[in-house]
């Protein structure tokens, strides 16, 4: 204790201990965590109550493996399709370049064309990055294409180390830097992929990797950034839970023991037990400035964190979207749909087809009174998608009104309250098809043609929107 220094926090302007220091911890036999990771029972989250504190940087981020991770478990796209979705996402990102980088595999040739076509367009955002096999000819192919930056496994548990790899911590360590120099004697920047670090002895292992990995970018001058990969989507945001699985924890402990800054930070979350979007904010909140997104989600197995949603969390967070056009994930949405034939859920946030459409009659009820009421936020104007009611048996008046004054553009003093003779018309021929034993929502032909019909025995005119 009487050896360690006393030093001013530039940030707290507080005197702070100099920290404890980490030497690796060469195991003989594998740390699994048996004791949290019992594989016939559920994980279990056990907690010490060690909380630690919010560490927001003042700039943050999302980075995109849409063409990487989303691309391992679907069919692979075609390079006019990467191309047309890298323009979104440049898009998306805004002058501000909040969508960061964007990362590609270089095995095939269409791989790689797709990455000369993406360079061309000359986008300072997003960056396009690399991920590639840690071979000496894999870093002179990412430099001779051109790229700065690319992402390097470096697997961290004792799963993968001792069963996967066959090796000892110790062997794993002197490999992984062994080879991190070979790329940044290529003058590439590595971006290493801390692979199942949920699963990992964070202090034993993780964080003497990562000093070893602030030793070499002082001794190279060139960054290297640390990305968390929850691979099996084990870690939670409980305050207070043990690490390896604490979010805050590991952040913490990789910022604060091991010397990274946070703009070398990045969140990689998996979504097996629903927790990637909270758990990359909460990454964001304590001190991680990017977070490792695919479109929609989509990646191995329960997919990756949505990148959308993350659109939305740091709206929330930092009070703004920073420039980013939200109104772009509509259109990416419609692509996927249309051009790609990717069919998503239809009770997806933000961009499935029902996600804010309300079918109950007293939802729709106060939707016609103010959309406020039963709506997330002005859906028309951030996602350029007006608030709808499915027309059923129990939307009830109220629903059919909504439906009519959004399907016909009817607004202000011109829209139809749910007491007027159309809408009981439009009422009574719904109701009927149900008495007739249907069982399925009416399609918007079928109300469009009973609309029109009513509209015509009542001699009323209204502006109809294409359908």
């Amino acid at each position: 204790m009487q050896n360690r220094q006393v030093r001013m926090n530039g940030k707290t302007n507080l005197l702070e201990l100099e920290e404890h220091m980490y030497p690796l911890v060469d195991v003989e036999t594998p740390n699994v965590f048996r004791n949290l990771f019992p594989y016939s029972e559920v994980p279990k989250v056990a907690f010490n109550d060690r909380i630690v504190p919010h560490h927001m940087p003042g700039e943050i981020w999302i980075t995109d493996t849409t063409f990487r991770d989303g691309q391992q478990s679907r069919a692979p796209y075609t390079t006019d399709q990467i191309v047309t979705i890298f323009d979104y996402l440049h898009r998306l990102g805004g002058p501000n370049g909040k969508i960061r980088q964007s990362e590609f595999f270089l095995y095939s040739k269409k791989d790689r064309d797709a990455v000369y076509k993406c360079l061309e367009r000359g986008y300072q955002f997003p960056e396009v990055t690399s991920w590639i096999r840690a071979s000496k000819k894999d870093f002179q192919l990412v430099r001779d294409i051109g790229l700065k930056e690319t992402g390097i496994l470096v697997s961290c548990s004792d799963y993968h180390i001792f069963y996967k790899m066959k090796m000892t911590r110790k062997q794993a360590m002197e490999h992984y830097l062994s080879v991190i120099r070979e790329c940044l004697e290529t003058g590439i920047s590595p971006r290493c992929h801390l692979e199942d670090i949920t699963r990992a002895d964070i202090y034993g292992y993780v964080i003497p990797f990562c000093l070893e990995l602030m030793r070499l970018m002082e001794e190279y001058r060139i960054p290297i950034k640390v990305r968390c990969c929850d691979t099996m989507g084990l870690g939670v945001n409980y305050a207070g839970a043990v690490i390896p699985r604490s979010v805050q924890g590991i952040i913490y402990g990789i910022m604060t023991h091991a010397g990274v800054p946070s703009q070398l930070i990045e969140w990689h979350g998996h979504n097996d037990f629903y927790k990637a979007v909270s758990n990359s904010s909460t990454a964001w909140l304590y001190g991680a400035c990017g977070v490792n997104c695919s479109l929609f989600g989509i990646g191995e197995r329960t997919g990756n964190t949505p990148l959308e949603a993350m659109v939305f969390e740091y709206g929330q967070l930092k009070g703004d979207l920073g420039g980013m056009d939200s109104r772009v994930i509509t259109e990416l949405a419609e692509y996927y749909e249309k051009e790609i034939g990717y069919e998503i859920p239809e009770r997806t946030p933000f961009v499935g087809k029902s996600f804010n459409i309300t079918k109950a009659g007293i939802h729709a009820d106060g939707l016609l009174k103010n959309e406020e009421i039963y709506n997330i936020f002005d859906t028309e104007k951030l996602l350029n998608r007006p608030v709808e009611v499915s027309v059923s048996n129990t939307s009830g008046l109220a629903g059919i009104a909504h439906w009519i004054n959004t399907h016909y553009h009817l607004k202000g003093d011109r829209q139809l309250d749910k007491n007027c003779e159309l809408v009981q018309q439009v009422k009574e021929w719904v109701d009927a098809q149900y008495e007739e034993g249907r069982v399925t929502d009416l399609t918007g032909e079928e109300l469009k043609r009973a609309v029109d019909g009513a509209a015509g025995r009542l001699m009323m005119e209204l502006d109809i929107e294409d359908m």
